[in-house]
């Protein structure tokens, strides 16, 4: 009987908070993890602690002539993709009033699009792969009041929703982790109640062993989402606290894809 293969993963969005900590967990158990972010150095930094594990492929992932051609180098050297993480991207908290078009713009490439491209370019390897399953990791605006949402926080759970039923027949499980709770509140001015306080690193620890049993949804009840998806570090904050009744206009909270 020949030995079983070492998991495949692709990460995208590792240069810190979740993602750093998801491929950190990953890693420890064993599995093989191609690595996206557009940081060369934290990808380098990864190979270097776990030889022979890691494939770093960085780039631009809201460009998706990039996109492909990770994907080819993924498949030319592996040749197919167990498990596959979304984790990059960007947020922009805004009201009806302050969602100028450049603005706009920039959150749709940076998570709706760049999504789409990856998951286009994933979906082969997936075939090619052992149980294999797709991961989202969306925005806490999916699950706000619309005054309160971002450009495409409605547009990633459809992405998901739908690449789920196109998927199912093939065998390929498709979850979208949402940071939030399990559902929305009943009104706007609704507060969400109990959020936890985890750690970059707890919360990974959290999302792996529910990935496991492979939900279609699943709920991220964090009340800090900057310790999660940090600010860039050339951004000032007052407090690394925002909770779900305080997220204002302007928090940019989850890596750049």
């Amino acid at each position: 009987m020949g030995l079983e293969l070492p998991r495949r993963y692709w990460l995208t969005g590792v240069g810190n908070g979740i993602g750093a900590s998801l491929a950190e967990a990953i890693l420890k158990t064993g599995a093989h993890l191609a690595v996206s972010t557009r940081s060369i150095q934290a990808c380098e930094a990864l190979s270097a602690r776990y030889p022979g594990q890691v494939l770093a492929v960085p780039g631009d992932l809201t460009d998706s002539q990039t996109v492909r051609e990770i994907g080819e180098q993924i498949a030319r050297l592996w040749g197919s993709l167990d498990e596959v993480i979304l984790n990059a991207g960007t947020t922009e908290y805004t009201d009806e009033n302050h969602a100028g078009h450049t603005m706009i713009e920039h959150i749709v490439r940076s998570n709706l699009l760049a999504a789409s491209f990856c998951i286009e370019v994933a979906k082969p390897l997936l075939r090619a792969g052992s149980k294999p399953h797709l991961v989202g990791i969306a925005s806490p605006a999916t699950y706000l009041p619309p005054s309160r949402a971002e450009a495409t926080g409605g547009g990633m759970h459809h992405l998901f929703a739908s690449t789920r039923l196109e998927l199912a027949a093939e065998g390929i499980d498709v979850t979208l982790v949402h940071p939030g709770f399990d559902s929305p509140p009943s009104g706007a001015d609704d507060c969400l109640s109990a959020p936890v306080h985890w750690s970059a690193a707890e919360a990974a620890q959290h999302v792996l062993g529910r990935l496991a049993e492979r939900p279609p949804e699943m709920a991220l009840p964090i009340a800090s989402v900057a310790v999660l998806w940090p600010l860039p570090s050339s951004a000032e904050t007052p407090s690394t606290y925002v909770d779900s009744c305080q997220a204002n206009k302007g928090y940019s909270i989850k890596g750049q894809p």
